[in-house]
């Protein structure tokens, strides 16, 4: 394969002039590289000048005279100019300016690039404004009169953005190009060499207008990558550019259209993959590189349509790739350190009076940023949120147990940002921090990005001093916004070994034997109507400036022209149908299919991940010796009641809890859960109660408790959360609730000794613990538990269990004592039970009684009897008796005699 700027050198070989005497205009940097290399292979054993070679912004910034400045600061130029011009009329702050302005500069640098009488333009745009707000002619409101007179101000600002631009000798890109066409002329006069315009296509008329004045004048050769396919077909979008310049350029009425090729046509081999995803674009790019023989990897490009794929794809690529050279830049925005920023500045835009909110300060203590400032302390902080409950964190909370060097890193991170310049000062610090915690040797890469965040918070703090515009946080947040959607962390590499990854715009004037693009979906590969403007398509129109339909040639043309000389490609698309460039694949696969000429060949496939075929096996735990002694320890401990209920509710939780010990990580409540407002309610009846233990219940004892209730609930809600705030929010509802359900038991009570009876406290949250007799088993076994209430009724003993959950009589009564250890529905059964045998053996009670559950979300029902019965429509017996024991003893037993069977394994129960 002779490659395009191969052909150009031998092209222009052939002419009189020496090509160091000639001067190249490419369309980038990487092109002109390219050339130089191409030089160098045609000349081997030659000495000679190389020629001036010129991308075309280079080329732009010489014939203007102005220095191009980038987008940030052609933001606070335009600011300046703002605030400057109509000065009469009220003026927004910067952070509002700049949500529109970034917009209307990127128009000003369409008028500018293409040239457009901006007289006329502006006037012609108010006048729409304008005819849109006709049917309030009559009655516009201020709001509306604003609206329109900011359109009638457009050329003010314009005018005034120009010449405040053009004193200082420095530019926005159209304007460098405005200024170049109007000096080109001057630039003829004083120039004689021959220039060399290679592989251009889609020029604004701010190029066209030099390019033609050169020609005119003789001292210029243009050489176009065209094709005879795309030309001739006036429907294909690939050559829409070059045929207008053929048909309209006054140099080709009188010259030929020259360096029309057929390449297109040639023996190609095209592969089109679908692939799921991003990721598994990336996976399948690495099985595609692992058939490119080692020696086809220097003539090979990857081209990525959509540059985040980027990192999947480095850590994608195959052993057999020894080098890469990567011409595009990793976003900054992409690494570890920019989402550590990122929380902080939410942190400190969303602080209140009340102290930072938890989660976001949780998520800081979390990043690796935070951890190699303040190593093990960030654990310890966290754990102390999560312990203590605090929903809103002061500095000097966070301070509290900390050493004087944490107290500083912590002073950094989280002192409240009074103003910009302190906030920029510590985001300095902790960089500088950051750079002192990490390794030369071990972490050269992190060292990477802390240096170019330093080079950002520098360009920030430079802009800040120059300017004295950014007077927010938030302000001061967009500024960062926009210099990082520009950063990039450049990669350093041989330019011309190794695999080339690239951009598509990165690909202009390059050829390769084997490509492969990646992303080819409608929305990446062509972008689509995603054009950010003021001016109406209309108004484009009218204007000749560019629509998306110019933007979508543009890309056909890069697209085709990359696949134009390969023999290989492979053109890979994300089948997923999610977010944008997704599903639909482009419509260039389409027109590749339509557009097949005879030497193509065709090929589709789609890329499936293996899925194997998924067998619902239940978890499984073999019992071995080590948890059989932690079983041990745990009957001689006491098995308590929910523990058993754990068991038969999913043996693998019991597992977790009881043998391994693993917990649930304790999270900071913001809303009282329902096991808190068990254990509340739980408490503040043991406070009411504890000391009227072997008393009997009196009106005046009910009165006392129920004048406590708020006070109590509101002490016990503080014991549990330190910090939470009941005053307010749905914890107030909760409060509510809580204190509702005290009133409401209290008042069943009232009523019941109102009614005559005779209640006597016999024990408040009494702790239980009796040795069961099991001969199969040669080592002890308990059972213990703390029973809520034990109480006499009229002389009949209740064992009492208190669930602030609903609860019905059909959970306590049961018909076959079979299943009561099989299904969890029996869990009540097998706890109240428990109490009742715990106290019957510890204290012996000499008569039947009875053992229940009252619920307060069910308190109507009273007080939930433990029974037994014959059938469904049988009459319950809820005495205890020692046959009701002997039945539950049997029960109980056989499921302690499975949970300690070193041959029964831990089964996961599908819940």
């Amino acid at each position: 394969m002779k490659s395009f700027l191969k052909e150009v050198i031998l092209e222009v070989q052939g002419t009189t002039e020496k090509i160091s005497d000639l001067i190249f205009l490419v369309p980038s940097k990487r092109a002109g590289l390219f050339l130089k290399k191409e030089l160098l292979e045609t000349y081997p054993d030659q000495t000679l000048f190389a020629p001036i070679i010129l991308s075309i912004e280079e080329f732009i910034v010489r014939l203007s005279g102005l220095q191009q400045m980038d987008n940030v600061q052609t933001l606070f130029e335009f600011y300046e100019t703002y605030l400057n011009t109509h000065t009469h009329l009220e003026k927004e702050d910067f952070e509002t300016f700049s949500n529109w302005a970034q917009t209307l500069i990127y128009d000003f640098n369409e008028i500018d690039r293409y040239c457009i009488d901006h007289k006329s333009f502006f006037a012609y745009l108010s006048g729409i404004q304008d005819l849109n707000h006709w049917y309030l002619q009559k009655e516009k409101t201020e709001l509306v009169k604003n609206y329109i007179r900011f359109w009638e101000n457009l050329m003010d600002y314009y005018n005034n953005f120009k010449n405040k631009l053009l004193s200082k000798k420095i530019g926005y890109q159209g304007l460098l190009y405005r200024k170049a066409s109007e000096d080109i002329q001057a630039y003829i006069n004083t120039e004689n060499r021959t220039h060399i315009l290679v592989g251009f296509n889609a020029l604004n008329n701010a190029e066209q207008i030099i390019f033609q004045s050169l020609l005119e004048a003789n001292i210029a050769q243009v050489y176009w990558d065209a094709d005879h396919f795309f030309m001739e077909n006036t429907y294909h979008e690939a050559s829409l550019f070059l045929r207008t310049y053929k048909n309209q350029w006054e140099y080709y009425k009188k010259n030929p259209f020259q360096w029309v090729q057929n390449n297109f046509s040639e023996e190609k081999d095209i592969t089109l993959v679908g692939v799921p995803k991003n990721i598994g674009q990336a996976k399948s790019i690495g099985q595609i590189l692992t058939s490119v023989p080692k020696s086809e990897v220097e003539k090979t490009a990857l081209v990525l349509a959509d540059e985040t794929l980027l990192q999947p794809l480095l850590n994608s690529l195959p052993n057999t790739i020894e080098a890469l050279n990567i011409t595009m830049g990793l976003p900054l925005k992409e690494v570890p350190i920019a989402a550590f920023f990122e929380l902080l500045f939410s942190l400190h835009k969303n602080s209140s009076s009340k102290g930072f909110y938890y989660k976001l300060v949780v998520e800081i203590l979390n990043s690796l940023p935070a951890y190699r400032i303040l190593g093990f302390e960030a654990t310890r902080l966290i754990n102390t949120i999560s312990k203590e409950n605090i929903v809103y964190i002061s500095l000097d909370k966070l301070q509290e147990k900390a050493s004087d060097k944490e107290k500083q890193a912590l002073k950094l991170i989280f002192e409240p940002w009074k103003d910009v310049t302190t906030a920029l000062e510590n985001c300095r610090k902790i960089i500088l921090l950051l750079k002192n915690n990490l390794d030369k040797k071990n972490d050269e890469l992190e060292l990477e990005y802390v240096y170019h965040f330093h080079l950002v918070f520098n360009k920030v703090f430079t802009l800040h001093n120059s300017y004295q515009y950014i007077e927010t946080i938030g302000s001061l947040y967009t500024l960062y916004k926009d210099i990082m959607m520009s950063e990039t962390l450049d990669f350093s590499g041989e330019p011309f070994s190794g695999l080339q990854l690239m951009g598509m715009l990165e690909s202009r004037c390059l050829d390769f034997e084997t490509v492969i693009i990646t992303s080819v979906n409608e929305g990446v590969l062509p972008a689509g109507k995603s054009m950010n403007s003021f001016i109406p398509y209309d108004l484009k129109r009218a204007y000749n400036l560019p629509t998306y339909k110019e933007k979508d040639a543009i890309y056909t043309y890069h697209f085709y022209r990359l696949i134009q000389r390969a023999k290989k490609v492979y053109l890979l698309y994300n089948t997923e149908d999610e977010g944008v460039g997704g599903g639909e694949k482009s419509r260039f696969l389409l027109q590749l299919d339509i557009d097949k000429r005879p030497k193509h060949k065709l090929t589709k496939y789609v890329v499936s991940a293996e899925v194997p075929m998924l067998t619902n096996q239940p978890l499984q735990i073999k019992k071995n010796e080590a948890v059989l002694l932690k079983l041990k320890e745990l009957g001689a401990h006491g098995l308590s009641p929910s523990a058993l209920t754990t068991y038969i509710r999913n043996p693998m939780d019991f597992y977790y809890k009881y043998v391994l010990g693993v917990t649930e990580t304790e999270q900071v409540e913001e809303t009282i859960a329902a096991n808190t407002l068990g254990t509340v309610i739980h408490n503040t009846l043991e406070t009411f109660y504890k000391p009227l233990e072997d008393k009997f219940l009196t009106i005046e004892d009910i009165n006392k408790m129920r004048n406590q209730i708020d006070v109590e609930l509101r002490d016990q809600f503080r014991q549990e959360y330190t910090k939470l705030n009941i005053t307010q929010g749905k914890n107030l509802l909760i409060f509510e609730v809580a204190k509702q359900y005290v009133y409401n038991f209290l008042k069943a009570e009232e009523k019941l000794i109102k009614d005559g009876a005779q209640l006597k406290i016999l024990a408040i949250e009494s702790n239980l613990k009796t040795k069961l007799e099991i001969p199969e088993l040669d080592f002890p076994i308990y059972i213990k538990g703390k029973v809520d209430r034990i109480d006499e009724l009229d002389g009949q003993v209740r064992i009492i269990d208190y669930k602030t959950g609903r609860v019905g009589r059909n959970d306590v009564v049961i018909m076959d004592w079979d299943i009561i250890t099989d299904e969890y529905k029996y869990s009540k059964v097998i706890q109240v039970l428990a109490y009742a045998y715990m106290q019957h053996n510890e204290n012996p009670i000499s008569k039947a009684f009875q053992a229940g559950i009252i619920s307060f979300k069910n308190l109507q029902e009273g007080f939930l009897k433990f029974g037994t019965k014959e059938s469904i429509r049988g009459k319950a017996n809820y005495e205890i008796t020692n046959t009701v024991f002997d039945d539950y003893l049997l029960q109980l037993k056989k499921l302690i005699l499975e949970i300690f069977n070193i041959e029964t394994p831990f089964i996961e129960k599908e819940v």
